[in-house]
């Protein structure tokens, strides 16, 4: 019997390389997709591999949908089926919430056309696949498109447009295909140390901690174990929108804190 075949993009380092890893080690071939960190990619598709993995290495833009196409062919055309999607590519500007004027068109629509667009893409490619497979989809979306929080108003709007497409998809693709999005917070992976610097990140994660009411922030790993789960384990969710941030969605911790440190 074929094993099954998981396609992740943007999976050259963080939470995709992750994801790729998890599902090697769980007995899946998996497409390592990346645009740019091609030794990064070379090392995950060398750990999936390490750990069993049948493993296609594959360049592409997912904000080109002759790009996304080439992805689920390239796929089909080594072993003949798409069993799980991760739609994990994405990009921000750390512009910041409020600093408006550091945010121009080109900007705008380049974050939206590989977060949002990307991800719409990238199901339109592989939905026959997945459909005849009765296979599953995880998007990484962000607590940003939950809360209307995060690193910039592009960013914030991408990831409210996946999370709505989402819930869109789960109803169009079933009772085939599941459709779910995890939604993370403050993550420690590279990202988020260069786009900060590392003396913003070290502030940023500390403050996070102090605030979040599980006093700690994710690591790729964690919301790996999220999406393998919701890609393979979860057969009754669908159209779900995991909270993965410790809890500060809840908004009370702090303030929590501060009343039990006055009794």
């Amino acid at each position: 019997m074929s094993r099954p075949v998981a396609l992740i993009t943007g999976a050259a380092t963080g939470v995709g390389a992750a994801v790729a890893l998890q599902l090697a080690q769980r007995g899946h071939d998996v497409v390592v997709n990346y645009s740019k960190s091609v030794q990064q990619a070379e090392a995950c598709a060398a750990a999936c591999r390490a750990a069993g993995a049948d493993v296609l290495l594959q360049r592409g833009d997912v904000a080109d949908d002759a790009d996304c196409r080439a992805l689920a062919q390239a796929a089909l055309d080594r072993w003949g089926r798409i069993d799980g999607l991760v739609n994990n590519a994405g990009i921000t500007s750390f512009a910041g919430p409020t600093n408006w004027d550091a945010i121009d068109a080109e900007t705008f629509q380049r974050i939206v056309g590989v977060n949002a667009m990307g991800s719409f893409q990238m199901i339109r490619a592989c939905a026959p696949a997945l459909k005849a497979a009765r296979g599953a989809i995880v998007n990484v979306s962000s607590i940003a498109g939950a809360l209307g929080i995060g690193s910039s108003v592009p960013y914030i709007a991408s990831k409210g447009a996946v999370n709505a497409m989402t819930l869109h998809f789960a109803r169009a693709l079933a009772p085939e295909v599941r459709v779910n999005a995890v939604c993370p917070g403050f993550v420690t992976t590279r990202w988020f140390v260069e786009g900060l610097g590392q003396q913003g990140f070290d502030a940023i994660k500390a403050r996070y901690e102090q605030s979040a009411p599980l006093a700690r922030a994710s690591s790729a790993e964690d919301v790996a174990d999220a999406v393998v789960w919701l890609l393979t384990g979860a057969r009754s969710t669908t159209g779900e929108l995991l909270l993965l941030d410790g809890g500060m969605h809840l908004g009370a911790a702090q303030s929590a804190r501060t009343a039990d440190a006055g009794r």
